[in-house]
């Protein structure tokens, strides 16, 4: 009979810290070799992008002869995409080495965790630390949350001398930034300079306060204009690839920042600002929720934690909050903007709106809580976004009549009502080779097989169900008017239509839009100290990201999200440094 036994997800903790792609255990061929494996079926446990992945591996004679996945909460596309990071384990008889499925790292990398975890059990080598010990520490300054913002903090004041310690609700590092396609904008940086790319600050204002209809705090928008080259070379310094600059809509000129080729963002720069925060010997704890901020005479002074292995207390100097948005908390969104009940989202699970309950007691503010983004580009039903790049390296898109209805680099809020005002409430972004080509993220989603493919437009447009002279017409037209640089139709500009669409193969993408980006949230100054409703600022409370509000007024920018997160994080450890003393 096989024996079955089982690592729980809070005994794969080190497992989840260290994204074990690479650290995984080889596994012997011989079952007479000291190391092999015991026969059985161990279990093991690691975290997806939606939450725990569990599976089993099967052992005879030493070798893993089978695996299957117990549960998971995945999107329908990443599903199948466990079994067949299992199914190389089996062929190579191994768990170190395997290779991620392109478009799902988050579960791929959740899989490998398991497995690595279910070897582990199998050896009787668990992990060197199990999770976090349940007990009261102290540390100089707390950071909640291990996205964008927070490593962005930790990273800072870590390597300014203090002591931090970063508490993750999530099993994995990087939140929302994780699934940031377009880049971060800048201007006036040393890439655009050494690209020849002419850009000012002043310009990049103005765009950001024109797509927020002016309803951002022009304050904190400055703010983040100024600190954007210096953040661009603080990230570069750190190891980041941030060489390739494009444009999103809305701006007007080419200023988001990305790595070579146009990849994307989210995915190279979370593993850069992980190990930036762990050289800096900042302490980063997973699969830990924070419960509560405590308040000692008015000051904030450290968090409540609730871990599988109990709860415990922080105190610390300072606190900075860099939990995300309420993206993925319908409730909220509704409570907010209730024209959105039933919408999808891109945010991952953990981004529930959770701080905006622990500084009530401080009388801390909200601001702008009603303004929530969709995004205009997103596969329905899985909630995988389609990256605002592809329009603007020049694919246009149609309805199901094959015909353009709006200027593609529309901000997101006017292009999404306009994708809701066509028949079926969804669109398709038609493209050609050249741009496949010309952006390195269209590769992930081939792979994903997100994209209908047609030798001719008539065969594209076939495979949709949509007129073939309709398309083919509506493509013609669009030519001739990037050829003479005037769209009579819709009025891109002629900035915005860098190529035609005249290399077969042609490709489409279903879209529509879904909830992306909450622009509301906590009220901050521009040293990102927490603001009571009086104004005044919250002695040693600090907050950066998208849980704060009013950078982005009523529609954030492509490309603000990461200059938001990184500039303003960067900015709340400068910030809690100099509250400290440090």
């Amino acid at each position: 009979m096989t024996r079955k036994h089982t690592l729980t997800a809070a005994a794969v903790f080190l497992v989840a810290a260290a994204v074990a792609i690479a650290v995984g255990t080889n596994v012997t061929k011989s079952a007479g070799r000291k190391n092999a494996l015991p026969d059985g079926e161990w279990q093991g446990t690691g975290q997806g992008r939606n939450g725990p992945i569990s599976l089993a591996i099967t052992v005879q004679n030493g070798r893993i002869t089978g695996g299957h996945v117990i549960s998971e909460d995945e999107t329908d596309f990443a599903k199948p995409v466990a079994q067949a990071v299992i199914d190389q384990a089996v062929k190579r008889n191994s768990v170190t080495g395997l290779d991620a499925v392109s478009g799902a790292t988050m579960t791929s990398k959740g899989t490998m965790e398991a497995l690595v975890a279910a070897v582990a059990l199998a050896r009787g080598e668990l992990p060197a630390t199990t999770g976090t010990v349940a007990q009261d520490s102290s540390c100089d300054i707390v950071v909640i949350g291990a996205g964008g913002a927070g490593l962005s903090a930790a990273t800072e004041a870590a390597s300014h001398g203090a002591s931090v310690i970063v508490v993750e609700k999530m099993g994995i590092a990087g939140g929302n930034t994780n699934y940031a396609t377009g880049g971060l904008n800048a201007s006036e940086t040393s890439v655009q300079k050494k690209l020849g790319i002419e850009d000012t600050n002043e310009q990049y204002y103005a765009d950001t306060m024109k797509g927020g209809y002016n309803l951002n705090d022009p304050a904190l928008v400055r703010k983040m204009v100024e600190e954007s080259a210096a953040t661009v070379d603080w990230l570069m310094s750190l190891g980041a690839d941030l060489s390739d600059v494009g444009k999103m809509a809305g701006s007007t000129n080419k200023r988001t920042h990305r790595p070579q080729g146009g990849a994307a963002i989210g995915a190279h720069l979370v593993p850069v600002l992980v190990k930036a925060t762990e050289n800096a010997s900042a302490e980063i704890r997973y699969n830990s929720k924070v419960t509560d901020i405590i308040e000692e005479n008015g000051k904030a002074a450290g968090v409540k934690v609730s871990s599988s292995n109990g709860d415990y207390v922080i105190k610390a100097k300072a606190v900075i909050i860099a939990t995300g948005g309420f993206g993925a908390n319908p409730d909220m969104i509704v409570t907010y903007q209730p024209s959105l009940k039933g919408f999808g989202t891109t945010n991952h699970r953990g981004a529930t709106g959770d701080a905006f309950a622990w500084i009530a007691k401080f009388d801390g503010a909200l601001t702008q809580m009603e303004q929530i983004q969709t995004h205009p580009t997103v596969v329905p039903g899985n909630g995988l976004m389609i990256t605002e790049a592809v329009r603007g390296n020049g694919a246009i898109m149609v309805n199901r009549g094959g015909r353009r209805f709006n200027n593609e680099m529309a901000t997101r809020d006017v292009m999404s009502n306009a994708i809701l005002e066509q028949e079926g409430k969804t669109a398709y972004l038609v493209f050609d080779q050249g741009i496949r080509e010309s952006l390195k993220a269209i590769e992930g989603y081939a792979k994903q097989g997100l994209l209908t493919e047609g030798a001719s437009l008539a065969e594209l447009a076939s495979k949709l169900g949509m007129p073939s002279g309709a398309l083919e017409e509506t493509v013609a037209n669009y030519n001739a008017y990037q050829s003479s640089g005037t769209d009579p139709d819709f009025s891109r500009p002629a900035g915005d239509m860098p190529r035609g669409l005249v290399k077969a193969p042609y490709y489409a993408v279903e879209v529509g839009p879904a909830v992306h980006h909450t622009m509301g949230g906590i009220k901050i100054n521009t040293n990102a100290e927490v603001l009571t409703k009086e104004g005044n600022a919250i002695p040693g409370l600090f907050a950066a990201g998208e849980v704060t509000g009013g950078i982005h007024g009523s529609n954030r920018l492509g490309g603000n999200a990461v200059a938001d997160i990184c500039v303003y994080g960067k900015i709340a450890a400068d910030s809690a440094l100099a509250y400290i003393g440090k």
